[in-house]
């Protein structure tokens, strides 16, 4: 991959993507800065969770480039976790730190380890949760937990999908707090999202109407 300049985390050209025959994005540019709060907006079916699922590399596009500069983590909108499934949340956010893929010189030792699992729960405001099980949280609950599955991962690119769904008012606040806090931080986040507090406190707003972006 090809580094990009130093404000870009994602950037991604001339996006197309059809389910079928069906076209749902069409020619779409979007650029992510580091240290950036994202919010993506627009209609129902105008193809935003379809450009999330590109940016992070889970679909892959009809035609069209996405460049990344760092590793992503996606949130999505509703974890689903079978009750029988015997992981606590620390559990989940532990997993963030496993790549059996880094050379094992450069791999955290267990102790470095558990230190990020506990400071990831704590940014994310899930420490006292801890051993609780997963599939036991709530919806925005265990969007948390991924994203602090993320922050564990040292990711630096946040893409999540309507991280405000069916939160009641509190929880949504506290949300818009979280991630402002990893923009803060330097990070990269970019968010789905149908909520007004959200869209007008994004430092950039991109807007989707039918597949593409519109001023």
């Amino acid at each position: 991959m090809n580094a990009e300049p130093a404000e870009t985390a994602v950037r991604a050209r001339n996006l197309h993507f059809s389910y079928d025959d069906v076209p749902v994005l069409h020619g779409v540019d979007i650029d992510l800065g580091w240290g950036t709060l994202t919010a993506i907006a627009g209609p129902n079916g105008a193809g935003k969770s379809t450009l999330v699922e590109i940016l992070a590399g889970v679909r892959t596009p009809g035609a069209g480039s996405v460049e990344r500069a760092g590793q992503v983590a996606l949130v999505v909108q509703r974890p689903a976790a079978p009750d029988a499934l015997p992981l606590t949340v620390r559990d989940v956010v532990t997993m963030g730190t496993w790549n059996a893929r880094a050379p094992r010189a450069t791999r955290p030792t267990r102790a470095q380890r558990r230190l990020q699992v506990q400071d990831a729960l704590e940014r994310v405001q899930l420490a006292d949760l801890a051993a609780r099980p997963f599939s036991a949280l709530s919806g925005g609950q265990r969007q948390r937990a991924l994203l602090a599955q993320g922050i564990a991962r040292q990711a630096r690119i946040f893409l999540l999908d309507e991280p405000a769904a069916g939160l009641d008012a509190d929880s949504r606040e506290r949300t818009r707090e979280m991630l402002a806090a990893e923009a803060a931080r330097g990070a990269a986040v970019a968010c789905v999202t149908h909520d007004e507090e959200s869209i007008a406190g994004a430092g950039v707003v991109v807007r989707l109407e039918r597949g593409a972006r519109v001023l």
